[in-house]
């Protein structure tokens, strides 16, 4: 750029001002706000005196506006604004005097005196920029330049905070996933097609597996309902909390019962809750109602940190279903048949006995036996009449919805449920337990499935299950959750010991290669299918051999929710995020206790230094 012709230094100004002095560091910036070029120079360590001219006639101050009076009479006699940074008025400097006439005596342009100490803290030198730049002022007709405003840091200070906040609220939306558990009843690890199965057809469950973890060793906690549901919920051995029985029957029958887990019992539900989760069980609950009456619902799900229920209280019996028949067949011989068989013998004898003449028999005693008789039989015939409307019912929280409940589209209902309760917590992280009727006895399948498999009712209901699992995970596509969504596919325990074909081999539940069934601790009754699905975070198709728990599953669940384990008791159960991701590749449980009830019955060792 062609360098700018200099102008004539302006002529000092007629009424002259006091005189005073400003560093040259102020002078040259007098220079670069509004005076001409070439004019105010002196040196280094020397003053200006303002107000006087210099050796090429120039004053020092700024000239007058075009059409208006000269600066220095502006106002109240201080300097222009383009000499603001030194020679401001103030107590070191006076406004000059205007009325006054008299000329002040002269000075040599540059006097030799000591450097002026300022009071406040100098400015850093501006940096060099394009003379007549507007942010500089190095021009005339421009305006000095500014120092930044507090408003524009505190607002980029205000910025980063944000930046921070939005990266933390994704990081804990990334380590806060959401849970699906999928629990099945009674469902053996031979059923499902990706763990060997043939000739079931059960996409939903082998798309888990191709797109996640299959645990081949994994193993139900106890060989019955109420006992592994509580040690699922707890991550506990049943017998710690008294979920062990010490009688025959292991489990809950009837919905009036006291029995339940009991309230001083922490569950993933309850923590999770804590945490700002939505939780929801949908299904069956099998671990008790009430305490002391029909409405403190001591031990509802509600009371163990689910806030939404709906489902079975109890469990599914072939007394639910019209025509199924009976599980109480050994009671009912007990209670029933065996006095109505005494009674009859009875009364034969002793009307043979008078008719032969040998014995007198009163007709009050005849009486008496065939009211006895009737009485039985008549309180074994209201109690299969009732039974179902009373113990097989569904709930919604607290209300009951059908008494007794009907199996028509059942788990079509229970899967449009979930699918409604995933959709309205889109936005929130919640926990969802979607616990199958299925495949316990009685069973059933709606028409669209009835008839339809290779295995009968079995298989019907089999594939009507995993019908409900492919829909769970088309709705978590459809709402691009997959992605942030653990979801957890079980079976309660094994195989039903009425499965069990005439060779001794477990026909539906184990695919007739594991001995054994319900209530024992054989293979089939507790090896049970496990398999975790959450994409981006585990390896899609791997296979870990590794002895697990479905009890691993609480404090699992809870350190990804983020929420400390309980610290007042023992959790049986194991982190499984090192093994499923593959930071292990060893399971941490050397033993694993199976219980009888409440007696010890068997025990799996694994050692860690052996292969």
């Amino acid at each position: 750029m062609p360098a700018r012709p200099a102008e004539p230094c302006a002529p000092s100004l007629q009424r002259a001002a006091p005189l005073r002095t400003v560093p040259c560091s102020g002078a040259r910036r007098l220079q670069r706000a509004g005076s001409q070029p070439g004019c105010s120079r002196c040196a280094p360590g020397a003053r200006l005196h303002l107000g006087q001219p210099d050796a090429a006639g120039h004053s020092g101050q700024r000239p007058a506006a075009p059409g208006g009076p000269p600066r220095a009479q502006r106002g109240s006699g201080g300097p222009g604004p383009g000499a603001q940074t030194r020679s401001s008025a103030g107590p070191r400097y006076p406004p000059a005097r205007t009325g006054s006439r008299s000329a002040a005596p002269r000075a040599p342009p540059c006097a030799p005196r000591a450097p002026w100490t300022p009071r406040t803290r100098r400015a850093a030198p501006a940096r060099p920029a394009v003379p007549g730049s507007a942010l500089t002022g190095g021009g005339p007709g421009y305006p000095p330049r500014r120092r930044p405003s507090m408003s524009k840091s505190r607002e980029m200070r205000i910025l980063w905070f944000l930046l921070l906040f939005l990266c933390e609220a994704r990081s804990q939306a990334v380590s806060r996933p959401n849970f699906i558990l999928l629990v099945a009843d009674d469902l053996g690890i031979g059923d499902p097609g990706c763990y060997g199965n043939k000739t079931l057809r059960t996409p939903g469950m082998d798309r888990l597996a191709q797109e996640g973890v299959k645990l081949t060793q994994h193993l139900a906690a106890s060989p019955l309902c109420t006992p592994s549901r509580a040690a699922f919920m707890t991550g506990r051995y049943p017998v710690r909390s008294g979920m062990a029985s010490t009688a025959g029957v292991g489990v809950f029958i009837f919905s009036a019962c006291s029995g339940g887990l009991p309230t001083s019992e922490v569950t993933f539900a309850k923590l999770l809750k804590n945490q700002g989760y939505s939780t929801a069980l949908i299904g069956k609950w099998h671990l008790g109602n009430n305490c002391h009456n029909k409405a403190d619902f001591c031990h509802h799900p509600m009371s163990h940190g689910f806030g939404y229920f709906y489902g079975l209280l109890g469990t599914n019996m072939r007394d639910c279903k019209p025509g199924d028949g009976t599980v109480f067949i050994r009671g009912i011989r007990v209670l029933a048949f065996t006095p109505l068989k005494v009674i009859t013998i009875t009364l034969l004898t002793l009307v043979a006995l008078k008719r032969l003449g040998l014995l007198r028999v009163p007709p009050a005693v005849f009486f008496c036996l065939l009211f006895l008789a009737a009485l039985i039989l008549g309180l074994l015939l209201a109690f299969l009449h009732y039974f179902r409307p009373l113990n097989c019912f569904l709930i919604r929280n607290h209300e009951i919805t059908q008494q007794p409940m009907s199996f028509d589209n059942l788990t079509q209902r229970l899967t449009r449920d979930a699918a409604r309760f995933i959709r309205r917590n889109v936005d929130t992280p919640f926990l969802l337990v979607l616990s199958y009727l299925h495949v316990h006895t009685a069973l059933y399948s709606s028409e669209e499935f009835a008839g339809k498999s290779k295995h009968g009712i079995y298989g019907d209901a089999v594939e009507e299950m995993d019908w409900s699992i492919g829909q769970i995970l088309n709705v978590l596509d459809e709402l691009r959750l997959t992605n942030n969504t653990l979801v957890y596919f079980t079976s309660d325990h094994g195989a039903h010991v009425e499965e069990v074909n005439s060779k001794g081999e477990v026909h539906g539940g184990s695919n007739g290669i594991y001995k054994g069934g319900k209530a024992n601790n054989w293979e089939g009754g507790i090896r049970i299918p496990g398999i975790f699905r959450w994409p981006g975070v585990l390896q899609a198709g791997l296979e870990i051999d590794e002895p697990t728990s479905n009890m691993d599953v609480f404090p699992t669940v809870v350190k990804l929710a983020g929420s400390p384990l309980p610290e007042d008791r023992v959790i049986d159960g194991r982190d499984l995020m090192p093994l499923l991701q593959g930071r292990s590749r060893r399971s941490d449980h050397e033993f694993l206790f199976h219980y009888c009830n409440m007696f010890l019955n068997a025990v799996r060792w694994h050692p860690h230094n052996s292969g």
